[in-house]
């Protein structure tokens, strides 16, 4: 479809024109859904179907689209769930200050609506972790293997 409208023609009988001659030329043959329903066709529209198929396609979650500030409290509220799967004290605390870290610079330069978000206690969330978590068991440490004396003694590479 490089070639470009001859003067004199109207635009839709020379669309019309490309059109069957791609059909005679087999270019529609073998495309995907071939004879298949158009998806969604005579259901009513939603409004801004367009974004909402969007993030279907993408495979997004709709906290996306929400402003800075919601987007954080709901972190904030999902912060124990979220959590809860990390294995070590030292992973919940970043997690955490990352959270803290995003929740500070929009309060130094809000945007967006005017909702109240506070910075999460390290501290409280790491013993709200702790508490979930099951007790460690008594550790067992191996005991060093018992040397033979009779045995050659392992050479060093490095001798002075």
């Amino acid at each position: 479809m490089s070639e470009r409208k001859p003067p004199g023609v109207t635009f839709e009988s020379w669309v019309d024109r490309q059109i069957r001659t791609a059909q005679e030329r087999g270019d529609f043959d073998d495309l995907p859904g071939a004879g298949k329903p158009l998806p969604g066709a005579g259901a009513p529209l939603e409004e801004q179907w367009w974004i909402k198929e969007q993030i279907r396609r993408e495979g997004l979650s709709g906290d996306a689209l929400l402003p800075t500030p919601l987007r954080l409290r709901r972190e904030v509220e999902n912060l124990p769930e979220t959590v809860a799967d990390l294995t070590t004290e030292q992973a919940v605390r970043d997690a955490a200050g990352e959270l803290n870290r995003r929740i500070v610079e929009h309060l130094r330069f809000p945007a967006g609506p005017q909702v109240a978000v506070a910075p999460v206690d390290v501290d409280a969330l790491v013993e709200r972790w702790r508490s979930q978590r099951p007790a460690p068991g008594p550790r067992e440490t191996p005991a060093p293997p018992a040397q033979r004396r009779d045995a050659p003694r392992k050479r060093r590479w490095f001798r002075r």
